[in-house]
C-alpha cells in the first residue's frame, strides 16, 4: 500500500461544511485505508493500492458528490510528489512560510495560460508567481488575506481548479506522512 495525501478544495468554507468523522467513514467504505485528517480544512493522508495520484483526485471528487452533494477538487499527491511540490517552489526558504503557497491544480496549464496569469496580474501587488508540476507557486510576500491574487482569479487564467496550502502546513503533513518510516 502506498501512502498519499488529498488536499481537498473548498472544504468548511464557503457553506461547504463537512464533519472530518463524517468523511472518513465514508472513505473508509470505498477501500481508502488508514484514513486520518489533519485539522479540518481538508487535508487527508490516506493508503491506497499504488495508482497515479490523478485517478484517486477523481475517486475522491466523486465521493464528495455522490455523499456529501459538495462539488469539490481534490489534489492527491503522493509522498513524493508533496516532497517534490516542496522542494520544487522556487520561494521556499526565501519567504515566510505562512505566506509561501503551494495552489495543486487539477491539470498542467499551458506555458501561454501561465503567461496570460502573470500579465493579467502585472502591477496588482508584490505577489511572486512561478510555474510547477500541476502547481503554481505563490509568494503572497504581504499575507493572503491583503491579496488581489485569489484562487477564483488564478483558476479563471490557468482553466483548470486549484486549492492551496502554505509551506508550514505542507511540511507539517509530510512529516506525517513519513511517521513510521
Amino acid at each position: 500500500m502506498a501512502r498519499y495525501v488529498a488536499f481537498l478544495g473548498s472544504i468548511n468554507v464557503g457553506g461547504n461544511r463537512l464533519l472530518m468523522a463524517d468523511l472518513r467513514h465514508a472513505l473508509e467504505r470505498e477501500d481508502i485505508e488508514e484514513v486520518e485528517t489533519v485539522v479540518a480544512s481538508g487535508n487527508v493522508l490516506f493508503s491506497h493500492d499504488e495508482r497515479p495520484s490523478q485517478g484517486l483526485g477523481d475517486k475522491f471528487a466523486y465521493i464528495l458528490r455522490d455523499r456529501f452533494d459538495i462539488d469539490s477538487f481534490a489534489a492527491v499527491r503522493s509522498r513524493e510528489e508533496l516532497r517534490a511540490a516542496i522542494d520544487g517552489n522556487p520561494f521556499h526558504g526565501t519567504g515566510e512560510d505562512k505566506q509561501v503557497h503551494t495552489h495543486f491544480l487539477s491539470g498542467m496549464p499551458s506555458e501561454a495560460q501561465f503567461a496570460d496569469l502573470v500579465a493579467a496580474y502585472e502591477g496588482r501587488g508584490p505577489e511572486r508567481i512561478a510555474p510547477g508540476d500541476r502547481a503554481l507557486y505563490v509568494d503572497y510576500v504581504e499575507g493572503v488575506g491583503n491579496s488581489r491574487l485569489t484562487g477564483a482569479f488564478i483558476e479563471r487564467r490557468l482553466g483548470c481548479r486549484s486549492t492551496a496550502r502554505n509551506m508550514t502546513s505542507l511540511k507539517r503533513i509530510l512529516a506525517k506522512m513519513e511517521e513510521g518510516d
